[in-house]
């Protein structure tokens, strides 16, 4: 009997000084595991004699049932310790403001949305999109383009041109995109209508100038094909891109090698307060270039001047972009400034579509 009390007591001790229920499982497993003080002492009562089971039996299973009482207890009370030191510390602050989710917190930058209205537009006139690489041959980039031996163009002051080759040919960071449109005349038969988007270099860095700039040009080669339907084109895209209802566009003569006859391209605009709106105004903006591709051009490219005529044009990506969001220096496009792009990009979701509206 002294045993059984003397034991009772040593485990209900542990029992209620156990700290977590890590502990406790220890001291369940030392009192009624297999090998256990409560577990011998209940594979005794076999080796009694019958007055002596009745006797010590009732004593051996009456403290089983008060230790196994007390563990359930202690490790009730442990588990509501546990939870209300984990609500304690996961508490939320409910006044701070919530979280932005990634999709809201990010943003599209302006040049890739600009991009992606481009394509829009042209698409729905049934332009494709074409590529090129960024680093292009002297002869895809000058010479089937009709630039003459000389061009200040070729000149290291304006091109990035890497270094002579064994047999003295050089490659070059491309200039324009026309390159692209000369690769497209090379692979593809007439008629052709493609856009060609993309990265373009050159010497030159300031307030509206960069070293690396995006360009966009198009391309249209078909046996019909005259500079009415260049204007139109331009007209179309102009109301597209600004979302204005109509605007005058003024075309006047310039000099391209890549075509003939070569336009500069000026478009209505009003200036005020230092904003700019087109459709509106008697300013006027030049805007792009464009022309009749050149009889050169087509032969370089083996297409017949005589059966094929085309015209092209192209115009800065980030510059339309500078006119249509209000943004003051092209440097800014390229500083990742997490603050500017916060303030012009556009939300990930807000894709550019002609019937919502590009910029809605």
């Amino acid at each position: 009997m002294a045993d059984v009390n003397t034991l009772e007591q040593e485990i209900l001790g542990a029992v209620s000084m156990a700290p977590d229920e890590a502990t406790l499982e220890t001291v369940r497993v030392a009192a009624l595991g297999k090998s256990g003080s409560i577990s011998a002492l209940l594979k005794t009562l076999g080796t009694l004699t019958p007055d002596e089971r009745k006797a010590q039996g009732p004593l051996i299973n009456g403290l089983k049932d008060r230790v196994t009482a007390a563990l359930t207890t202690r490790k009730s009370a442990l588990g509501d310790a546990a939870l209300d030191a984990r609500l304690a510390s996961e508490t939320v602050d409910v006044t701070l403001p919530v979280r932005e989710a990634p999709t809201e917190a990010g943003r599209i930058h302006p040049i890739s949305q600009v991009i992606d209205e481009l394509t829009a537009i042209f698409a729905d006139m049934g332009f494709a999109i074409a590529e090129g690489p960024d680093v292009e041959t002297d002869d895809l980039n000058f010479t089937k383009l009709n630039f003459p031996e000389g061009h200040p163009a070729r000149e290291m002051h304006d091109t990035f041109f890497f270094n002579p080759k064994p047999d003295g040919s050089r490659l070059l960071l491309r200039t324009h995109t026309s390159p692209v449109q000369v690769r497209t005349m090379l692979s593809q038969k007439p008629p052709i209508r493609v856009i060609c988007p993309g990265r373009t270099y050159r010497c030159d860095s300031d307030q509206t100038h960069t070293p690396m700039f995006h360009q966009v040009e198009g391309l249209v080669i078909d046996k019909g094909s005259h500079i009415g339907h260049l204007k139109w084109i331009l007209a179309e895209f102009c109301k597209a891109f600004f979302e204005v209802d109509d605007v005058k566009m003024r075309f006047r003569p310039s000099f391209f090698p890549f075509t003939e006859p070569s336009l500069e391209v000026d478009i209505q605009c009003k200036r005020d307060k230092g904003e700019i709106r087109f459709g509106e105004g008697t300013d006027w903006l030049e805007i792009l270039g464009c022309g009749m591709v050149h009889p050169n051009v087509l032969r370089n490219c083996g297409i017949d001047p005589n059966e094929y005529q085309g015209f092209a044009w192209g115009m800065g990506i980030d510059r339309i972009a500078m006119l249509k969001y209000g943004m003051a220096d092209l440097r800014a496009f390229f500083e990742a400034d997490v603050r500017w792009l916060s303030h012009y990009g556009f939300r990930t979701l807000d894709l550019p579509t002609l019937a919502g509206g590009l910029s809605a």
